[in-house]
């Protein structure tokens, strides 16, 4: 007859007990370090989205010489207020700016086609609430980002907006379609 094999001895409660809270302790340093790059990561992406904003500010008046505007002014991160409330209701990225002609930009790192749907609510919100240095001008409206979606360009452009792409180190207009048409939103 063979001998019987020595099998492990099963654990016993405290021991299971003290493998679960070293497991939560784990868990929790976990979690904080997620939270930890999370934030990281989103700092980041904020990064890169004010360097594209700031390389397509660069001169961004002298891409529409082709067309009736002579801007000579941008501003930047201009607030839009409800003129009954004093709540802010939007932000506009970039405002090019005529005597005669306002510009709205709005400025993505990359742009999809939802996006341009937002632009199109901002720019009704502008022409219903217009910030002082808009007042008694034309409203135009823009896209620009790292990259354009071909679907969100179409929209662009079907919603009356000029659309503009990094190219390189420099910005430049995407060609319009055949008889395109800027919209005026005043």
């Amino acid at each position: 007859m063979g001998t019987i094999p020595d099998y492990p001895r099963g654990l016993t409660f405290e021991e299971v007990w003290a493998a679960l809270m070293e497991n939560r302790k784990q868990q929790e340093k976990t979690e904080k370090e997620i939270k930890r790059v999370s934030k990281i990561v989103g700092k980041l992406g904020n990064s890169i989205g004010e360097l594209v904003e700031i390389l397509i500010a660069a001169k961004l008046w002298e891409k529409f010489s082709a067309y009736p505007y002579n801007f000579k002014r941008a501003y930047r991160r201009v607030q839009v207020f409800d003129d009954n409330t004093h709540r802010q209701l939007t932000d506009i990225d970039i405002m090019l700016s005529d005597t005669e002609w306002i510009m709205a930009v709005e400025v993505k790192r990359d742009v999809n086609k939802r996006d341009v749907e937002d632009h199109i609510i901002r720019m009704d919100k502008i022409r219903r609430n217009p910030p002082a240095e808009t007042r008694g001008k034309k409203l135009l409206g823009a896209m620009a980002g790292g990259l354009i979606a071909p679907e969100a360009c179409d929209l662009a452009y079907q919603s009356g907006f000029f659309v503009l792409e990094l190219q390189g180190e420099s910005v430049g207009l995407v060609p319009p379609p055949e008889g395109f048409l800027p919209k005026i939103w005043s």
